[in-house]
């Protein structure tokens, strides 16, 4: 009960980047720094100042608890132009996952960027070193690539091959559509992101992520891509008022069952 009321009192907001204070800068990099090895704060400074702005999640006493990096891009793919809203690291301490807090101000941001944009087509880029960052994409969006479930979503994998390589040209493995960085990378923490059988098990999302990205632990990052039409923000806006509750919660759930019942290391927060 405890874990639900902190998550119920979760609140996310956008800011740009010019706007964020030092302040919660220094809190954002706390929180980054307990799950990323291979980081130091010029680093963190360095990525941050390379995005448009961020969500800032803080608890019931201000405290920021967990953020997500965005950048807006304009990228050609086959031609013509399309809008990318770039998600860069989300992270949000162990205690508040399943807060939906995060989903609710990131639907308003592309309800007001679909509006700016209105006949253009806007998708989700993200990249995703831990499962949880792809999970955020599974459970949430309509049309998506890669998807684990053989549902709508093929034709995205261009747009996935025209990012990465306006984005990342060098890191870009068109064949296996992976991001590899280097060994001098940031990867999660060795105590923060492990999956358990129960959890491949379970999880048929989860068993396709670790499957198209199996070095994930070394940094590896899988590229991904949602499709955000004024359809799908209408599908949104009722699954969010019809959802009784995130499955992110289900899934921190069952990570702490797994971690009392075997002698195991989670490393369990998606990036």
């Amino acid at each position: 009960m405890k874990n639900n009321n902190k998550r119920a009192a979760l609140n996310a907001t956008y800011a740009r980047t010019a706007d964020i204070d030092v302040h919660a800068i220094r809190q954002m990099y706390a929180v980054y720094s307990q799950y990323y090895e291979n980081t130091t704060w010029d680093i963190f400074l360095h990525d941050l100042s390379k995005k448009t702005g961020a969500f800032i999640m803080r608890n019931a006493g201000g405290r920021v608890v967990g953020f997500s990096t965005l950048m807006t891009t304009d990228v050609a793919v086959n031609g013509r132009k399309v809008r990318g809203v770039f998600s860069g690291d989300t992270i949000i301490e162990r205690a508040y996952w399943g807060s939906r807090a995060l989903q609710f101000a990131f639907f308003r941001f592309l309800i007001a960027e679909k509006v700016r944009n209105p006949f253009r087509p806007i998708y989700w880029f993200l990249i995703s070193k831990g499962f949880k960052t792809y999970l955020l994409l599974a459970n949430n969006f309509f049309t998506f690539y890669p998807r684990h479930d053989g549902g709508e979503g093929e034709h995205l994998s261009d747009i996935v091959d025209a990012y990465c390589e306006h984005m990342f040209p060098a890191f870009y493995n068109r064949e296996s559509r992976i991001l590899d960085f280097g060994d001098d990378y940031q990867p999660l923490r060795g105590d923060v992101a492990e999956i358990t059988e129960r959890m491949r098990a379970d999880s048929p999302a989860i068993r396709f992520f670790e499957e198209r990205n199996p070095e994930w632990r070394r940094g590896t990052e899988l590229p991904c891509v949602g499709e955000i039409g004024w359809s799908d923000l209408a599908k949104f806006s009722i699954r969010y008022a019809t959802k009784p509750a995130s499955k992110g919660s289900a899934d921190a759930d069952a990570q702490r069952s797994d971690a009392a019942a075997v002698v195991v290391k989670l490393r369990s927060v998606g990036n």
